[in-house]
């Protein structure tokens, strides 16, 4: 209702007699003027007296019906001491803080109610306090405590782990300020934990956004094609790569395993007959050890440069030969050391054949007639001819692998002494000394081929 929506009855006339009545017997106690000054003081007093003052009616009064409000005594504070004003005239204005009665309803504040309870705004009693007065306001500002302390465990922070971008930890509650309760501290674990919340809200939307990102993105990406496609190019770690063929498609070959030596000695390489190259000479690194006790001849192995030839092959190729028991060391009478540094008895050298010729020439002999190989005896030097080593004779056909045996033994055994000698019967090995590049058949008897010194051993 509002506050000036109730009034209280009129007096009757019974009240209204008795009231006259006291007034006329005080005014004929004086004077006339007495009476009139007696009368308006009456009047202006009010409530003035004992009854209106809040200390009960008199006695042997009957009161009349109030007007629904409370009358204050003379210890409410707000009241001024000589009693309430007449109609019209302005009342004094309150003490600062001191709050005014409001008519109508008073304000309800209940225990546990939106804004918390009233009790805790301050440490001392409120003014009018248990006379239904209200209490200065609560900070409507602030949230209810009690939501507050719903996001805290203990005073601590449950976001410290995401919010501590500083690495301090957050004080705990101090003590209430201005009666609010830790208001400031409940504000920023408040603020705290909705910027928390925010945070792992955003990361669960960019994550969920990735995840369907991603799984769009399988499906409109193009797929493998016939003859190439946008992910044989694009997409290096595309699955097929590892799946196996299909049926009746072309099967993964393993890693090649090393060629042998007996491989590489077997195959032929191509060279041309009337190279003749830089004339310059590299020797082959390493030391190979004579393996027998016998008379060691020490030797090195030359390649001329620009062969393209397989140099430490050959190197390896001489080393094998030559201390084979069928070979010179046969019965440990001999044994051969290759070394790449210092005095050698002899340097067995591969050689185009332009400069074969050239070396072989020093010596006398002519090696562009068939295009062999020589002993420069004049020279320290034997003479491997590159294009027979790479191409090999047709006394030989295929076996490219026993004629360079041949052609190592047949020339250092010049070296050692021995000359050329021919096979006396038919059928029979040709001796190694046999001039084999040239032929195998002389004067109706056929040889066969034969790369050893002692080849029955």
């Amino acid at each position: 209702m509002g506050r000036h929506s109730r009034r209280g009855p009129a007096g009757t006339p019974a009240d209204k007699a008795e009231t006259t009545a006291s007034a006329g017997t005080t005014g004929t106690t004086g004077n006339a003027g007495a009476t009139e000054t007696t009368g308006t003081a009456a009047r202006a007093s009010g409530s003035g007296g004992p009854a209106a003052q809040g200390g009960g009616p008199l006695p042997g009064q009957v009161p009349g019906p109030g007007t629904g409000r409370r009358r204050r005594g003379p210890a409410d504070e707000g009241t001024p001491a000589h009693g309430t004003p007449a109609h019209g005239t302005p009342q004094s204005t309150p003490s600062h803080g001191v709050p005014g009665v409001r008519g109508g309803h008073p304000e309800q504040r209940e225990p546990g109610g939106g804004w918390g309870d009233v009790s805790d705004a301050g440490s001392g009693p409120h003014p009018g306090a248990g006379h239904g007065i209200p209490g200065p306001r609560q900070d409507r500002s602030a949230p209810r405590q009690d939501y507050v302390e719903a996001f805290t465990d203990g005073g601590g922070d449950p976001y410290a782990s995401v919010t501590d971008w500083n690495g301090v930890p957050e004080p705990g509650p101090g003590p209430d300020v201005e009666g609010g309760g830790g208001k400031r501290g409940g504000r920023a674990r408040l603020l705290t934990g909705i910027a928390a919340a925010a945070v792992i809200t955003v990361l669960g939307v960019v994550v969920a956004s990735q995840v369907t990102g991603g799984a769009d993105d399988s499906d409109d990406r193009p797929q493998a094609a016939p003859g190439g496609g946008a992910r044989d190019t694009d997409d290096p770690a595309s699955r097929s790569d590892e799946r196996p063929p299909p049926p009746g498609g072309p099967a993964i070959k393993p890693d090649a395993a090393p060629v042998t030596y007996g491989q590489k000695m077997g195959e032929k390489y191509p060279l041309d007959a009337k190279l003749k190259a830089s004339g310059d000479f590299e020797a082959m690194p390493g030391f190979d050890k004579a393996p027998g006790k016998g008379q060691v001849f020490r030797y090195r192995v030359d390649v001329e440069k620009g062969l393209g030839l397989d140099g430490p092959l050959f190197a390896q190729a001489v080393q094998k030969t030559l201390n084979d028991k069928r070979s010179w060391a046969h019965a440990g009478a001999r044994a051969f050391e290759r070394i790449s540094s210092g005095k050698p008895d002899f340097v067995i050298t591969l050689a185009s054949p332009g400069t074969t010729a050239a070396w072989c020439a020093k010596s006398g002999l002519d090696t562009t007639q068939d295009n062999v190989s020589c002993d420069s005896a004049a020279t320290d030097r034997v003479m491997i001819n590159a294009y027979r080593w790479a191409q090999g004779a047709k006394t030989y056909g295929d076996a490219i692998h026993p004629y360079r045996q041949m052609l190592i033994n047949h020339e250092v055994g010049h070296r050692l002494g021995f000359n050329h000698t021919d096979c006396t019967k038919d059928g029979d090995l040709a001796p190694v000394m046999q001039q084999q590049t040239k032929f195998l058949e002389h004067d109706g008897i056929k040889c066969k081929a034969n790369p050893w010194a002692f080849p029955k051993d």
